[in-house]
């Protein structure tokens, strides 16, 4: 009776412990380094800098990339994931990476190849020791199709925001106000393109509100390919970046996702 009781409880715990295994966390959390030390490591790593963004006060937003990253993203519907981020955050003195194997799996959802994901991991980690999983993850098997929750959006579910040629979407989102709101524009094909875009000052705000922490949400992308120019919905693209958002917390910032979207189709009217 005695060992068919270790032998139960031993199951138990295996199985707790491969349920725990499966979450995957938001992002990888460091010690502070400086703007320029944290281009170093990335440039040394392989890694291409794309645009280096102040993203909320006294914090900067490295957005990267490499040609693994670029072939996933240039996959229709996938140019998403074609940018890692490291947020460095001045005021708080720390780091925050956004882990390749949680966005990996959001944004290249049944297309996800785990080896190329990894193999991201496991270059951050040699470029930047010590780092460590967030309290923001989910469970990886809930990630190619997550929402917030019922009734909400999914990656799927992007927001249209102009049609035409490629040429001429990327025209459109580069002279609109003298390109002032163009981060980076970021080539993943001959006819698909992934742009950092800016927000206005009193939209992006809601990053102080619900966790600077998280401030590698910005700068936003619109993706222009198959003569479209989209954008991920507002609803999902926050709450996938906010894992831990609660419904309470999300009612704060309720105009944001609106605000956003307007904000964006603004150059292709």
């Amino acid at each position: 009776m005695k060992k068919i009781f270790v032998l139960l409880f031993t199951s138990l715990l295996m199985l707790a412990s491969n349920a725990m295994a499966k979450d995957v966390s938001t992002y990888l959390v460091g010690n502070y380094i400086d703007v320029d030390s944290a281009k170093s490591k990335l440039t040394s790593a392989g890694y291409e800098v794309v645009a280096s963004y102040e993203s909320v006060k006294n914090g900067t937003t490295i957005v990267f990339t490499n040609s693994a990253l670029k072939t996933q993203a240039s996959k229709s519907g996938r140019a998403h994931a074609a940018v890692l981020r490291l947020f460095i955050d001045a005021q708080e003195k720390k780091i925050s990476l956004t882990n390749p194997l949680y966005f990996g799996r959001a944004f290249m959802q049944d297309e996800y190849n785990e080896a190329v994901f990894s193999a991201e991991l496991d270059s951050l980690n040699t470029a930047f020791s010590g780092l460590k999983e967030s309290a923001d993850k989910l469970d990886a098997d809930e990630l190619s199709g997550y929402h917030f929750m019922m009734g909400m959006p999914y990656y799927a579910d992007a927001d249209e925001l102009g049609k035409g040629s490629t040429l001429e979407l990327l025209e459109k989102a580069k002279s609109y106000k003298d390109g002032k709101f163009v981060v980076f524009t970021l080539k993943l094909s001959d006819d698909s393109y992934l742009v950092g875009y800016d927000l206005d000052k009193r939209t992006k705000k809601f990053v102080e509100k619900i966790g600077r922490a998280n401030a590698a949400v910005l700068p936003y992308c619109i993706a222009i390919e198959n003569r479209k120019a989209t954008a991920m919905e507002a609803k999902y693209y926050l709450a996938v970046s906010y894992p831990l958002l609660t419904m309470t917390e999300f009612t704060t910032i309720a105009t944001v996702p609106g605000a956003i979207t307007k904000h964006l189709e603004k150059p292709f009217k």
